[in-house]
């Protein structure tokens, strides 16, 4: 497990800005906490593998799992690695906002299919690439569980040394079940004071249902800030909602009978 505290969780409107504790930003201690998760990431699955793909989930919404997925590709794009972020979340997309990036085309339009000699990979910095979630869909199960997006990862895989996928909450949507065939591991974010315990068990039962890797839990400690990322955490809860009570009702039903 790997704890990453920093005295708050602030993601300003600029790109990576004063204001932010991502990418180059980042204070000592986050700096330091996520060259831990990376070192732990490379002896966790073997070298044979010519590319690491890694998805990044948590249990319920407003846990951290974006902050982590940019800030673990950051840091592992600084061992002069070629790294590309994918916005798997294709429900709720907010890398394209957070890194000021162009919001299409990206995952979406490739996975209805658009022409992937257009470009959708976005340079980012030093050797890292992201490719965002593109055009919100009707149907991003599907998508994800479509051949394409097996045919578009086995192309990509032949291109960057690590895969970052940002997935939405497994207790959310079925989308990182569906991905994870893709991987060779995910991370579990877990936010402090945040949690359901019952929906984290659950979190993990399901993982292992579909034979997941699980690298690790990444507990995420930072005190939620009053503006930036706090309110991303809210907005971002209550667009999968009506996905998490239904949900929830059900489990915590079953678990009293």
């Amino acid at each position: 497990m790997i704890e990453n505290k920093s005295s708050g969780t602030g993601v300003s409107s600029g790109k990576f800005d004063s204001g932010s504790i991502l990418g180059p930003n980042m204070n000592f201690a986050t700096a330091e906490a996520f060259k831990l998760l990376r070192t732990n990431i490379s002896f966790s699955i073997p070298e044979e593998n010519t590319c690491r793909v890694i998805g990044v989930t948590s249990s319920i919404p407003g846990e951290g799992k974006t902050f982590t997925s940019i800030n673990l590709a950051y840091s592992i794009a600084q061992t002069d690695k070629r790294v590309l972020l994918i916005e798997g979340d294709m429900r709720l997309p907010t890398i394209a906002k957070i890194t000021k990036l162009d919001p299409s085309p990206g995952l979406s339009n490739l996975l209805v299919g658009l022409d992937q000699k257009i470009k959708v990979v976005q340079n980012y910095a030093n050797k890292l690439h992201i490719l965002v979630s593109g055009d919100v869909p009707p149907n991003p199960a599907e998508l994800l569980a479509s051949k394409r997006m097996a045919s578009l990862m086995e192309t990509l895989s032949e291109k960057y040394d690590y895969i970052i996928i940002d997935l939405p909450p497994v207790t959310s949507v079925s989308d990182a079940l569906i991905v994870s065939q893709y991987v060779n591991g995910i991370i579990i974010v877990a936010r402090q004071n945040y949690a359901y315990k019952k929906s984290f068990a659950e979190t993990v039962r399901q993982l292992e249902q579909v034979n997941a890797k699980i690298l690790g839990v990444v507990f995420n400690a930072s005190h939620e800030s009053s503006s930036g990322y706090g309110k991303k955490y809210k907005k971002y809860g209550k667009h999968y909602m009506a996905y998490y009570k239904t949900y929830q009702k059900a489990y915590e039903d079953a678990e009293r009978r």
